[in-house]
């Protein structure tokens, strides 16, 4: 039976999607899994297709489903598509989630929302600042949602996220490596992993502690408020690769081709997320051997 009420999760074909969804049913709640493609959804999950960029198709689904939550996973997440694709990348992450929270007010005008931003949003005061597109897009996105939410008194939070691991299929870097690392080991060509920076430092979490934070939000989580959602420590692409290092017995090593270049650090901070009594629970070793075993289950199915 669910007890925790009906919850909708967008983009829950997407690789945090697919985590929480897992997550979710277990946790007890009625769950609808939308994403713009047909999925195979295992369990008592109800799946809906929804273009999320169509506002009457967003609309339809808000009245028809009258979520008492709603968990905003989807967007246009790629850094080099929104250089290639900027509007489309707009349309994506800002329009769906204007029409998502538009149709709520009207429809399910009590449901608790969780809008997934990112780390990479910025002060959109400071416009010299976007670093990319998808920056844009993702500060866009958090602007409307604070608007409805100050305009509207509705009930919404900001999560955003660092860089999030974990098994399954992503463009992140870890798990790009770990494809590679894979490759070499099934097929016995030459292990070298071409890095171009291997200074580049990021905050990693696995995926799993993030969901969990977003179910600690929707219940606990403030209206209005922000709260990052990351591990707190800072490692270096270089400190990854000796991770994988030490979960293969083969020789990886590594092709850089600058090493002197430093990135300035996103500040993100999840204090706040740790008093409402949240904190990660997977080692970065774990999360490293559990992307590797996915991909290497992956080579063994090809």
């Amino acid at each position: 039976m669910n007890q925790q009420g009906k919850l909708i999760i967008t983009g829950a074909s997407g690789f945090t999607g697919q985590h929480a969804c897992a997550h979710f049913l277990k946790s007890g709640y009625d769950i609808t899994a939308v994403s713009r493609k047909r999925m195979n959804i295992e369990g008592s999950i109800h799946a809906e297709c929804c273009d999320l960029i169509n506002g009457n198709d967003v609309y339809n689904l808000i009245k028809r489903t009258k979520p008492k939550y709603l968990l905003h996973l989807a967007g246009q997440s790629h850094v080099g598509e929104s250089w290639s694709e900027p509007v489309s990348t707009l349309e994506a992450n800002t329009m769906s989630t204007a029409y998502l929270i538009d149709a709520i007010r009207k429809e399910s005008p009590d449901c608790k929302i969780v809008i997934v931003g990112s780390a990479l949003q910025i002060d959109p005061s400071s416009i010299s600042s976007i670093p990319h597109p998808y920056s844009l897009s993702k500060t866009l996105q958090v602007l409307i949602a604070q608007s409805w939410a100050f305009l509207y008194n509705m009930n919404i939070i900001i999560a955003k996220p660092s860089n999030l691991i974990g098994p399954g299929v992503s463009n992140g870097v870890c798990s790009i490596f770990a494809k590679k690392i894979a490759e070499m080991e099934k097929k016995g060509m030459e292990k070298v992993l071409e890095v171009e920076n291997l200074e580049v430092q990021r905050d990693f979490l696995d995926v799993r502690d993030a969901v969990r934070a977003y179910d600690l939000l929707l219940t606990r989580g403030q209206p209005g408020e922000t709260y990052d959602v990351a591990s707190g420590n800072i490692r270096s692409l270089g400190e990854i690769i000796e991770g994988f290092r030490s979960v293969t017995t083969d020789d990886i090593k590594v092709n850089s081709q600058r090493n002197d270049l430093i990135e300035n650090k996103v500040a993100i901070d999840p204090i706040k997320l740790i008093n409402l009594g949240w904190k990660p629970s997977i080692p970065l070793e774990s999360s490293l051997m559990d992307i590797l075993t996915f991909h290497r289950e992956l080579k063994e199915k090809c």
